[in-house]
């Protein structure tokens, strides 16, 4: 009986330990960094497109065009770089927003 509850002991103790090292891996890597900005929305003859700037200096930038019901257009902005950007035909619907990702 004895062995059978330091064996459930020990196995709890390594699933706890597991779980808290998962967790604090998970909010170390947080949020991507908001370094992709929206300048404009416009049509560009049959093209739906939007400005995107990157206002992160240092590194690249990458972002998601989030269009209802599509495929989201994924992408990647150099140091920043301001950037017209083609998604869609403007017979597709307008895009929602952009938003960050991690690279």
């Amino acid at each position: 009986m004895r062995k059978f509850l330091a064996t459930a002991l020990a196995v709890v103790a390594c699933s706890a330990s597991l779980t808290l090292s998962t967790a604090s891996q998970a909010a170390a890597a947080g949020p991507p960094a908001q370094c992709v900005k929206v300048r404009k929305f416009f049509t560009k003859g049959e093209q739906r497109a939007v400005r995107l700037t990157n206002l992160c200096t240092r590194r690249p930038a990458c972002y998601v065009i989030v269009v209802p019901h599509h495929a989201d257009p994924r992408g990647r902005l150099s140091k920043g770089v301001t950037k017209d950007v083609s998604y869609t035909t403007v017979r597709a619907p307008r895009a929602l927003y952009v938003k960050n990702a991690q690279c």
